[in-house]
């Protein structure tokens, strides 16, 4: 009888996480990284991009990195082509970049919207879709996104951020009835509360802090290797009869 926990393994896989230099997008790099796929990490700035692939290396895995911005969507075609480059054909990829400006409704400059969609919704459908063809070529593909807890309710000063993440779970459900009859499975993590650089204001305010961890049922925040078990779940052979979904890593937040 086979192994599950073989399911669960991704060697001979490739995948391009984007946002990769701190925060989700590092934590999910590495965990796919621990799980056997050669891992390409896109992200603005290449001196975190260099650490995380240090790291990674310094773990007896494969990484590489590839400097781009995702909110500039005449750059995701020679993107999805540089990613190719290291380790061959990209069939994993988690849409991790994002950004929030913290603007009220009556304050949201035109640019900061345009900004905020353009990252977290628009490059999420770009980005795959210039990957697409490799994964129907092999057969198997995975596609994962980062929903938020703002997919589902209205946190003060969100409303770009709210509608990109809001949009994402929808999205998520639209890729999945485009291109899972490919064998390219497509969901979404909704993370809780993590200390990330987009979090940082609310972690600075020890009460606020406290009083977000008391709104969970676990009784805490989110630690980013929580994050590991569904990133590598859901983006493995495990999930194969798994698509459309998004699912809440939140520590119980949207549970009570």
């Amino acid at each position: 009888m086979a192994n599950v926990l073989d399911r669960f393994r991704l060697d001979g896989h490739v995948a391009l996480v984007t946002g990769a230099g701190s925060g989700i997008g590092r934590a999910i790099g590495e965990a796919l990284a621990q799980a056997g796929a050669a891992v390409v990490l896109c992200g603005r700035r290449a001196a975190p991009l260099a650490e995380a692939q240090a790291v990674i290396a310094a773990s007896g895995a494969r990484a590489a990195s590839v400097a781009g911005d995702v909110g500039d969507r005449g750059a995701l075609a020679a993107l999805a082509g540089a990613a190719a480059k290291p380790f061959g054909t990209v069939d994993i990829v988690v849409h991790a970049a994002g950004l929030n400006h913290r603007q009220h409704a009556d304050d949201v400059t035109d640019a900061a919207w345009d900004e905020q969609i353009e990252v977290m919704l628009s490059a999420p459908f770009f980005l795959t879709r210039h990957l697409v063809a490799g994964m129907k070529a092999k057969g198997w593909g995975r596609v994962l996104n980062i929903a938020s807890l703002q997919s589902y309710r209205a946190f003060v000063n969100g409303s770009a951020y709210g509608a990109a993440k809001g949009g994402i779970v929808q999205l998520t459900r639209h890729m999945a009835e485009a291109w899972s009859p490919h064998g390219i499975n497509c969901n979404a993590i909704a993370p809780g509360f993590f200390p990330t650089a987009l979090t940082a204001p609310v972690y600075a305010d020890p009460q606020r802090t406290r009083a977000l961890a008391s709104q969970t049922a676990i009784g805490r925040n989110g630690a980013l290797e929580d994050l590991h078990g569904a990133a590598v779940f859901l983006c493995s052979p495990a999930s194969d009869y798994v698509t459309g979904q998004t699912l809440p890593v939140d520590g119980g937040f949207t549970a009570k």
